[in-house]
């Protein structure tokens, strides 16, 4: 008898037109520094409705522009929430700055007001300067961007959200519905177009900011610091020839900058992906909805993360509240027991503080929200190729699971 194919926790839905789109690039002339680029830039502006994108290596490289474009460094602090992906605390990190750990909900993951003042309380107490704030929409759900962004402003710190799980995601406000990225409550928002998320890119970032100045710095950022533009020029007996016209060679460099560029083939993807975000986001919240649905005979043992009032989600990844205690089963092995009906699931995430870099650094940090969530979480299959039908069948597993 054959075993059932392999659901894994996430996965691209890639079709014959995102082929096209990169196979197009391929025969032509640009294969990096192309048109492509501008495209995807374009679309994803459209999409988040921010008026400048700049486009990147991958969502790494991209909150590193961001605290970079910010100017952060040694001596400063940012504010990070402890579940999270790596990348977001690394980033203070890579530009000198400390990073401070914020507890989060227990129920959702995600910062608040409540926790964010307690972190800046605690800097405060430990003589620090805090600079900037990265909120994360984990999961696809908003972690209160406005009353972030009011707490923030009251402090005068930066916002730079990272929404590497929530494109496509937007939120009430009393001025109407926003959507993330298009900067009412962050100076600048960070997106990720790896594989697993809605829009795939293979690896791909971006910043999107409202500030025209910004824009530009995230560009030099992104290209090792280098410009070609003759008003930004500062040499003029190198950049200029005797009748006054730029030299067609000459480039200036004012401060080093990285080699963070996304190619043509990647943007390629990405655009055209990017076209189909309203589909995916409707299937992956139409199978969140069937999960919520048929999930709902197992609580409280197995129950879906807490939900955002006032948020239509984007769902990047479906999380589950399990109690494992209860259950009488570890995490791993439950972990096991589903891998072994082809049905695969991960963690998101083992708390940053906990992470061996940051205990030695700042050493053992009271975070119980974080710890509760991290004790309890699991994430399930979720994908735009998915069906309705592969949902029954996870569910179908976990019942087998359950089952005394």
């Amino acid at each position: 008898m054959t075993s059932p194919a392999s659901l894994p926790y996430g996965r691209q839905l890639i079709e014959q037109d995102d082929i096209d789109a990169v196979v197009e690039v391929l025969r032509g002339e640009w294969l990096t520094g192309g048109p492509a680029v501008a495209r995807f830039e374009d679309a994803l502006s459209d999409a988040t409705g921010a008026p400048h994108a700049v486009v990147c290596a991958n969502g790494t490289a991209a909150l590193h522009m961001a605290a970079a474009a910010l100017g952060l460094g040694p001596g400063d602090r940012v504010i990070v929430p402890a579940v999270t992906f790596l990348a977001t605390a690394n980033a203070a990190r890579y530009v000198g700055a400390e990073v401070v750990f914020a507890d989060v909900d227990a129920e959702t993951g995600l910062m608040t007001t409540e926790t964010l003042s307690e972190a800046l309380e605690r800097a405060g107490r430990d003589g620090g300067r805090v600079r900037a704030v990265m909120p994360v929409h984990l999961n696809g759900q908003v972690a209160d961007p406005q009353g972030i962004w009011r707490v923030a402003s009251e402090a005068g710190l930066e916002v730079v959200d990272d929404c590497c799980h929530a494109v496509g995601t937007s939120f009430d406000t009393p001025q109407g519905v926003a959507r993330v990225g298009e900067g009412r409550h962050a100076r600048m928002s960070v997106f990720s177009f790896h594989p697993v998320k809605t829009v795939a890119m293979g690896e791909g970032g971006a910043v999107t900011t409202g500030d025209p100045v910004l824009a530009e710095r995230l560009r030099l950022i992104r290209n090792h610091g280098m410009t070609r533009d003759p008003e930004r020029f500062t040499q003029a007996g190198e950049a200029f020839d005797a009748d006054g016209a730029a030299n067609p060679w000459y480039y200036e460099m004012a401060e080093p900058g990285y080699n963070f560029r996304a190619s043509d083939m990647q943007c390629a993807l990405g655009a055209s992906q990017m076209a189909k975000l309203d589909r995916f986001v409707a299937t992956r919240r139409g199978l969140a909805a069937r999960y919520d649905e048929k999930l709902a005979q197992f609580a409280p043992l197995v129950r879906p993360a807490g939900r955002v009032t006032g948020c239509e989600p984007a769902w990047h990844l479906y999380v589950v509240l399990i109690d494992f205690e209860a259950l009488g089963l570890s995490r791993a092995t439950v972990m096991r027991k589903l891998s072994q009906k082809g049905v695969g699931t991960q963690v998101h995430y083992l708390p940053v503080n906990r992470q061996p870099y940051y205990r030695a650094r700042y050493g053992e940090i009271a975070l119980p929200g974080a710890d509760a969530y991290y004790a309890r979480c699991l994430s399930l299959p979720l994908f735009a190729a998915m069906t309705e039908a592969d949902v029954d069948r996870v569910v179908e597993a976990i019942a087998e699971i359950c089952s005394p």
